[in-house]
């Protein structure tokens, strides 16, 4: 695994992932909400596992 990836995917897919989210909950309705909700709670999360894990 390359050094950019081992640092920067989880952050590059956690941004991506909120982006997707916010535009899926503006353009869309039905679906396109359950869409967002998705991909706007998985970096809540995952920011809420690593506030939580024991040091």
């Amino acid at each position: 695994m390359s050094a950019f990836r081992s640092l920067w995917g989880m952050p590059i897919l956690l941004g991506v992932l909120t982006a997707v989210g916010l535009v899926a909950g503006l353009l869309g309705d039905g679906w396109w909400d359950v869409a967002a909700v998705i991909c706007l709670g998985i970096p809540v999360a995952v920011g809420a596992w690593h506030i939580g894990k024991p040091r």
